[in-house]
């Protein structure tokens, strides 16, 4: 599960801006495409999936087709990642001392 954060730190990415996604909403790390991004990657999680056109429509302004759909695929391949990691109660293999894997708080049943 950590293993994006470990390639995420050899390609220099930013570990504050990765610790403020939480509070995205609320933090002012990120620019106005970034928080639609993350905009999206929150109401691609829902359930039901509704993306706002007006949002679709800025992303695709800001990064036209392609990346619009290679970012929505990589959003897409993340949320089937992290549902069936849920399943298995699936913890961190510590690919990388000191990397971030936050993980969402867990419902206790």
């Amino acid at each position: 599960m950590d293993i994006n954060s470990a390639v995420g730190s050899q390609l220099g990415f930013d570990h504050s801006k990765v610790a403020a996604i939480a509070n995205w909403r609320a933090s002012d790390a990120f620019t106005q495409t970034e928080r639609d991004v993350l905009a999206l990657a929150d109401a691609m999680a829902e359930i039901p999936t509704n993306v706002p056109q007006e949002l679709f429509d800025r992303l695709l302004t800001a990064l036209g087709k392609q990346q619009l759909v290679e970012l929505t695929n990589a959003i897409a391949w993340e949320n089937f990642r992290a549902r069936g990691n849920r399943v298995f109660d699936a913890q961190s293999e510590n690919y990388y001392e000191g990397a971030l894997c936050m993980l969402p708080p867990r419902e206790v049943a």
